[in-house]
């Protein structure tokens, strides 16, 4: 997404004291469990060594952070709030997760979905007696205009 267009957009509609929050926890392209580096190289093994997105691009990333986007914005007094997490998976359920993301759903391994999936199956349980941990941290920004006691 264009994210200065939609700053932009939200300093026209929103209420003067209005707070922005972006937030997310990252994804298995961005933490560092051995399982998911493994599962990581296993995905790219199968579509190339960019991170997939949409229905034929790549994802780059943006290249700016959401701190950088907001200090440029309207909302640029921005506080952090940080909330670890930890996260107990089987297998099957991080195929399920794969299944629902831009990088790795079905249509993007085409006539190889079911041999992907079965190599996925059998590294996750070779990484696992059951449950696979995943440590994470959910991040919470919240912008706002300068003044703004929201």
């Amino acid at each position: 997404m264009d994210r200065p267009a939609v700053l932009a957009m939200a300093d026209q509609v929103a209420a003067p004291h209005a707070v922005v929050a972006i937030m997310g926890d990252g994804s298995l392209w961005t933490h560092e469990a051995d399982w998911m580096a493994a599962l990581q190289e296993l995905i790219q093994s199968y579509l190339g060594e960019d991170r997939r997105a949409g229905t034929s691009g790549t994802n780059a990333g943006p290249g700016r952070s959401y701190e950088d986007d907001l200090a440029d914005s309207a909302f640029s007094e921005v506080t952090e709030h940080r909330f670890p997490l930890s996260r107990a998976w089987t297998p099957e359920d991080v195929l399920g997760y794969l299944r629902t993301t831009r990088f790795a759903r079905p249509a993007m391994f085409a006539d190889r979905q079911h041999e992907f999936e079965s190599a996925a199956l059998r590294l996750l349980q070779d990484h696992t007696g059951g449950v696979l941990e995943e440590d994470a941290v959910f991040t919470v920004l919240l912008a706002r205009r300068p003044g703004g006691d929201a």
